[in-house]
């Protein structure tokens, strides 16, 4: 049972998006009812309906809040200059993060067009596009080095986070220390940044 039964009025709308996570955590975005996370929250059955209107809003909810998260978590990391770190922050995320991440890729699951989702995934995505400027030798393929990217960072996170690479069912493991040994490998020797 989630800690939010000790909830007070002002906080319903955190209760319900934290009992939501946790409901994602255990059976992902899709294996859980509202009414089943209003008993898990310990709010009434009108209380996700009343803040969110429905689970796509609820999972709208999750997923700015997510790309919110993300964003910042990738503009700390570009702000020191090395856009593999980047990538590196981008693993961190969605292992600290299980949830979000499980929502923020889906956009069959929530409103896309929300403008706050938007916003915080197109700061995430000004972050990417950024680093890849820096990596692409020529402008014309600044998108090409985006995708390769953003597929490198999000392709092992979701290798990762299903256990489908030996070194995630390793508990001596460390998913940043793989995942920054990998984007090393891959851009070595790129246009304005050193070789391993």
């Amino acid at each position: 049972m989630s800690q939010a039964s000790g909830y007070h009025h002002g906080n319903l709308r955190r209760a319900v998006i934290d009992a939501a996570l946790e409901a994602i955590d255990e059976s992902g975005p899709t294996g859980w009812s509202l009414r089943a996370l209003a008993r898990r929250a310990g709010v009434s059955h009108a209380a996700p309906v009343h803040h969110f209107g429905d689970k796509a809003g609820l999972l709208t909810a999750v997923a700015a809040e997510g790309y919110e998260l993300f964003a910042a978590a990738l503009e700390a990391c570009a702000a020191e200059g090395d856009f593999q770190e980047v990538g590196v922050a981008y693993v961190r995320f969605a292992v600290r993060h299980r949830a979000h991440f499980a929502v923020m890729f889906r956009p069959e699951l929530y409103r896309p067009d929300d403008p706050a989702l938007v916003a915080a995934r197109d700061r995430a995505g000004a972050v990417l596009a950024a680093g890849a400027r820096r990596l692409s030798a020529e402008p014309a393929g600044d998108r090409a080095v985006t995708l390769a990217a953003w597929s490198a960072a999000h392709g092992f996170a979701g290798l990762w986070l299903d256990g489908a690479l030996p070194e995630a069912r390793d508990p001596g493991q460390d998913p940043e220390a793989v995942a920054r040994r990998v984007f090393r490998a891959m851009f070595r020797g790129g246009p304005g940044e050193p070789a391993a």
